[in-house]
């Protein structure tokens, strides 16, 4: 599905729901099948949740998550734990050229039995669960946070519990911070000492609700149309004062982009609104902990004729597709001049936008979504628009209450 999106009305304001946090969501949906007594309200409706949810009803037989990089780490920890699960764990073409391998070895060394059907290090997994009845393993932090949380997430469920060993600088700091959150909400003794985190076996848990926090990555791309917008003002429901997420950095970031956040505690809502005050012309920041909103804050920028510096985005280049080249080529596509090295985007300040861009999304959600505040600027297309369902089926009916108007193009 190919659609056309262009600005068609001025909106002002506007009070929208997004749908639960995915992080959020897919941990909850792990503990859940290891504790039957939680309760989980506002679950995300994405894909990658739906995948999980299936898979995790699942003991034989091949297991496909498709795209859902989190339900294939959380996955692979989870079967590997699970005594007498029998799968093989696989998906798509990008999926298999991911590496799993850091994840696999920690795994083995508590004694879990996967091994590899394709390229070493990479899915797809033969995994025969089993009881892991070791403790001590090794993991490297700096590849991917969701290798650690996929461990911690299973470690109350291990007879002898979990005590892990980080090594080098850990990525994605606040993902593993949501981990711990959830543990501890579930009254799980989890000790951290240095590089080591100690996670006590739990056999059952108290009944538990937990409520999932509407997603502040998809909030993201709203705060992207408040900063290209004249004076619009919307109001995000279900978001909390105390949030789990690393991307509720997105009120300190995006008001140097000229949005300012408003929280309103009695109705647990967010207002965002344009501040004529921004002075800025080249923005800075270190993303390492934040870096699912990276292609919309470059996007963002671009359209603003920012001069950019991101850094810490070495885990781009392992997402759904790399994503440094990706943006890279969108948006130079654009008009942007742009430079990637392994870890950063550097943009150099834009004054014009190539008009009726059709732009291409790489089977990545983020990509389709943080390009389409655009339209407030020019006519775009986004090519492959189906894609935003890995995380917010909703999104293009959502803009379209923004004044954006979206039309099929023919494939």
């Amino acid at each position: 599905m190919n659609l056309k999106l262009q600005h068609a009305n001025k909106i002002f304001q506007a009070s929208l729901q997004i749908t639960g946090s995915k992080s959020e969501t897919n941990r909850a949906l792990i503990l859940r099948a290891l504790y039957q007594e939680i309760t989980i309200l506002n679950v995300s409706s994405s894909d990658d949740s739906k995948v999980l949810i299936d898979a995790l009803q699942r003991t034989e037989g091949t297991v496909d998550v498709h795209h859902a990089g989190t339900a294939m780490r959380f996955l692979t920890a989870y079967f590997a734990a699970s005594s007498g699960v029998e799968v093989v764990l696989t998906g798509s073409e990008r999926m298999q050229q991911r590496p799993i391998g850091v994840l696999v070895k920690a795994l083995q060394e508590l004694g879990a039995s996967i091994s590899y059907l394709g390229k070493e290090g990479f899915p797809p997994l033969k995994i025969s669960g089993k009881t892991l009845q070791k403790s001590n393993t090794n993991l490297r932090a700096d590849v991917s946070s969701q290798f650690i949380s996929a461990l911690l997430l299973v470690a109350p469920s291990l007879p002898n519990g979990l005590q892990l060993t980080l090594e080098g600088e850990m990525t994605s700091k606040p993902y593993v911070a949501m981990t711990l959150a959830l543990l501890q909400q579930l009254k799980i003794n989890a000790s951290i000492k240095e590089n080591t985190i100690v996670i006590q076996h739990k056999p059952i848990v108290q009944a538990t609700t937990i409520v999932i926090e509407s997603d502040w990555s998809s909030a993201s791309y709203f705060y992207s149309f408040v900063a290209l917008s004249e004076e619009m003002k919307i109001i995000l429901k279900n978001y909390k004062t105390e949030s789990l997420q690393g991307d509720s950095a997105l009120m300190q970031l995006y008001e140097k982009l000229g949005v300012t956040t408003i929280m309103n505690k009695k109705d647990a809502s967010i207002t965002l609104s344009k501040n004529q005050n921004r002075s800025l012309s080249n923005f800075k920041a270190d993303l390492s902990d934040t870096p699912d909103i990276a292609q919309t804050i470059a996007v963002t920028c671009f359209a603003l004729g920012l001069a950019c510096d991101l850094t810490g985005l070495h885990t781009l280049k392992i997402k759904e597709t790399d994503r440094l080249v990706a943006l890279q080529q969108e948006l130079q596509k654009l008009g942007a001049e742009v430079r990637i090295s392994e870890d950063s985007l550097h943009l150099k300040s834009a004054t014009s936008i190539v008009p009726n861009i059709s732009i291409n999304t790489y089977n990545d959600h983020r990509m389709a979504m943080a390009f389409a505040p655009l339209a407030l600027k020019t006519e775009i297309s986004i090519l492959d628009a189906q894609v935003v369902t890995k995380s917010f089926p909703t999104f293009w009916e959502v803009i379209s209450s923004l004044g954006i108007s979206i039309s099929q193009l023919e494939n």
